[in-house]
């Protein structure tokens, strides 16, 4: 069974960054995932990584996020650079022992993190 934490999140100006870590225990394979839900707003997917490191991103955040991960740490990250006002929210380390090609559907995931916020002013 995997487990996941999430750390990083924090209040930053706009134009700055910050860099979101997911700690992973157990499994950690098939499609990792971030998402983010804002007050009010569905939960979205913001980017994601397979077993063999390929990458997707939600059109909004393409060229300022990275998704990356280093199995021997077994340690999820996602870089974020130029951050504005919309991308505050709450942000979520997901898991799915398999491949998933819908991966913006947080139906595809099997373990969740607790969430970390991230704020950013104007």
């Amino acid at each position: 069974q995997v487990h996941l934490v999430e750390s990083g999140g924090g209040s930053v100006q706009a134009g700055g960054s910050l860099r979101l870590s997911c700690a992973a225990s157990g499994y950690f394979g098939g499609s990792m995932a971030w998402f983010r839900q804002a007050p009010g707003k569905e939960r979205e997917g913001v980017a994601h990584i397979g077993n063999l490191g390929t990458t997707k991103y939600t059109d909004s955040v393409k060229g300022r996020f990275t998704i990356s991960k280093d199995n021997a740490k077994n340690t999820l990250y996602l870089q974020m650079n130029s951050l504005s006002p919309e991308d505050t929210a709450m942000y979520y380390c997901a898991a799915s022992r398999w491949y998933r090609t819908a991966w913006s559907s947080a139906d595809e995931y099997e373990t969740w993190g607790q969430g970390t916020q991230v704020t950013v002013s104007s």
